[in-house]
């Protein structure tokens, strides 16, 4: 879900970037020390134990919008920078393929065409599919010249690694409000076990939300509603996020 270019090759900077002298500098998170390596060399997982390489400030009148995300996949606060940026955070908490959000996870320094170019991606997500390095940008700005160029090269240097880049624009907005709304229901100490079982077990393929309310009677139903939303939030239950949730969704089981 969203709108992302997923970039898995790159061929147009083919021969001006090179692993052996692009570096990629993070801060450890038990000291905040720097420490700057080849790319070629570090491994993902101390990446995802570093510290945020850059955090933001908050004050009256700014113009961005940054803040801090409660994520279920971590269990902790995840930076953002902007309201799309936190769309991103949102639809990567919901993602059942992600384990791990790491924000402003590095900064690569990359000689190219004679100088060298620095660039901070957004987030690093730790999926089933491998590393993938996101940088989130409104959809008008992708025409500048300069961010495109930044993220041509990025994609080089990333993909050659062996990685996968996305470039992530605003989702369709019916898919974001869905989401943002499930996410109310996303922190899993809150749920009776007994109600979740009972609302497991009278979950039947095709029948709406409505109707899945009144399939469990020994339960209140604002604890079952909760409930189900919980398990739609955590996949276990599925239904069209192109469309807006209502009493007449259909549920459709996990398979």
């Amino acid at each position: 879900m969203g709108n992302a270019t997923v970039v898995g090759s790159s061929k147009s900077l083919a021969g001006l970037v090179d692993l052996r002298t692009t570096l990629l500098a993070r801060r450890r998170a038990v000291d905040g020390a720097e420490e700057i390596r080849p790319l070629a060399e570090v491994a993902v997982d101390d990446i995802v134990a570093s510290a945020p390489w850059r955090t933001f400030r908050w004050h009256g009148g700014q113009q961005h919008y940054s803040g801090t995300y409660w994520a279920a996949t971590e269990s902790d606060h995840v930076i953002y920078e902007s309201r799309l940026e936190l769309a991103r955070l949102l639809f990567a908490d919901f993602d059942v393929g992600v384990q791990r959000i790491a924000a402003q996870p590095f900064l690569l320094r990359c000689p190219v065409d004679g100088k060298e170019r620095r660039h901070i991606p957004d987030y690093l997500l730790l999926s089933n599919a491998g590393p993938v390095i996101v940088d989130v940008k409104p959809r008008r700005r992708l025409e500048s010249k300069s961010v495109a160029f930044t993220f041509e090269w990025t994609r080089s240097v990333v993909t050659e690694r062996g990685w996968r880049y996305e470039v992530w624009s605003e989702p369709p907005p019916i898919e974001l409000e869905n989401v943002r709304f499930l996410a109310g229901y996303r922190r899993a100490w809150l749920f009776d076990p007994d109600v979740l079982d009972a609302v497991r077990s009278a979950a039947r393929e095709g029948i709406t939300l409505g109707q899945s309310l009144s399939a469990v009677p020994a339960y209140p139903e604002p604890s079952i509603r909760a409930a189900l939303l919980h398990l739609l939030w955590r996949q276990e239950f599925s239904v069209d996020m192109t469309q807006r949730l209502t009493a007449a969704s259909v549920v459709r089981t996990a398979p």
